[in-house]
């Protein structure tokens, strides 16, 4: 927590960088070095595409953990937040839907899916006390599944060309790497991560988007729990990667996406139907989806509440859902690619809205959350 508080905070201060520096003197070669071409992509793609390919797998290194030993490993504890991850992305959704249909800006409905993981548990962070156990669980669970759904859609719906013989090889290669865990037994790391790489190369060709061969990289490194001192393949390369993602991945990833020129009719923007999507779809609609969807699910008898989590904590935690930022911004990038107008807009709305939703979220917890000992 003391780990991610201190990323969420170097996140800040990068985005403020980035957004002052894109609208000072500077402005004009900050953004021109970010397109500058480094080989095959540019700067920014290769920040968004490949950097980001290492952060994915990070996440599906948690997945990983979290499905086989973890808060997701029995059912009857996981579906609590799968039901609110799935209604904190329905919601959301259609509220964007509502507002686009029949755009050009339609295609930002995944926009206002995702929850931020870093921010969201930095912003709980910052709690102290009053961030119970039974918060960071279901925070952490939430955010787990919620990045799974955001995973898949840009799998399935921000695909736009695609190269079969590409993609047949990447996934050949990922076949390759599951037969070296689970048939051949390779404990080594120095296999996966050079396949990994063809693999994200071979995505990169096929038109799928190429942070997705991260994922499916991380649920072939081999994972075995119990295992007294030992740690596993996937154990200790998800240790070495969270200060790297943490501190240089997604700090640079603020820097290459949030150099936005704030022009004049900012305040105008925000009342454009994609921005009222983006901005509705994250301040109301995933507190709405994420606590509705819970006191569903308990109402008719398929999970229960954990001890020590209340309905206003769970609202609570909804309202920090509403941080949507890093994934936020990613997705935007793939709706609006080649719209620059659309995607700063959105980049906009995007930071002001995650900005709202932390504030909420933290006054709400604050109140509604007592320090231990105190009584509720």
């Amino acid at each position: 927590m003391r780990s991610e508080r201190a990323g969420a905070a170097l996140l800040i201060a990068c985005t403020l960088a980035s957004l002052l520096i894109a609208n000072s003197a500077f402005g004009a070669r900050y953004i021109a070095f970010w397109l500058r071409e480094l080989g095959p992509l540019s700067i920014e793609l290769w920040v968004n595409d490949a950097l980001m390919a290492i952060f994915f797998l990070l996440v599906g290194l948690e997945l990983e953990r979290e499905i086989l030993v973890g808060k997701l490993s029995n059912i009857k504890s996981a579906l609590l937040p799968i039901f609110a991850a799935l209604g904190g992305v329905m919601v959301p959704a259609l509220i964007h839907f509502a507002f686009n249909h029949g755009h050009e800006t339609q295609s930002g409905v995944g926009i206002p899916m995702a929850t931020d993981i870093a921010f969201a548990i930095g912003a709980l962070a910052l709690l102290g006390s009053r961030a119970s156990s039974s918060l960071k669980v279901f925070l952490v669970a939430l955010a787990v599944i919620d990045d799974l759904v955001a995973i898949l859609v840009i799998a399935i719906f921000y695909t736009t060309t695609l190269s079969l013989g590409y993609l047949f090889l990447a996934l050949a290669i990922a076949g390759v790497l599951f037969a070296l865990n689970y048939v051949f037994r390779v404990r080594s790391l120095v296999p996966y991560l050079i396949g990994g790489a063809f693999m994200w190369w071979a995505m990169l060709l096929s038109g799928v988007h190429a942070t997705i061969a991260g994922v499916i990289l991380a649920f072939t490194i081999p994972f075995f729990p119990d295992s007294g001192d030992e740690a596993s393949p996937s154990e200790r390369l998800e240790h070495w990667l969270h200060a790297p993602v943490a501190f240089i991945i997604l700090p640079i990833f603020a820097l290459a996406n949030t150099g936005l020129v704030i022009e004049s009719n900012w305040a105008a923007d925000l009342a454009s139907p994609n921005s009222l999507g983006i901005g509705l779809g994250l301040i109301l609609g995933k507190p709405i989806g994420i606590f509705v969807a819970s006191y569903v699910a308990v109402a008719v008898g398929i999970c229960t509440l954990p001890k020590g989590l209340g309905w206003r904590q769970v609202l609570g935690i909804g309202m920090l859902g509403g941080i949507g930022f890093t994934m936020s911004i990613f997705i935007t990038n793939l709706a609006f690619t080649g719209r620059q107008s659309l995607i700063d807009e959105s980049k906009l709305a995007i930071f002001l809205a995650s900005l709202t939703a932390a504030i909420l979220g933290l006054v709400y917890l604050c109140i509604f959350s007592p320090k231990p000992g105190s009584r509720a």
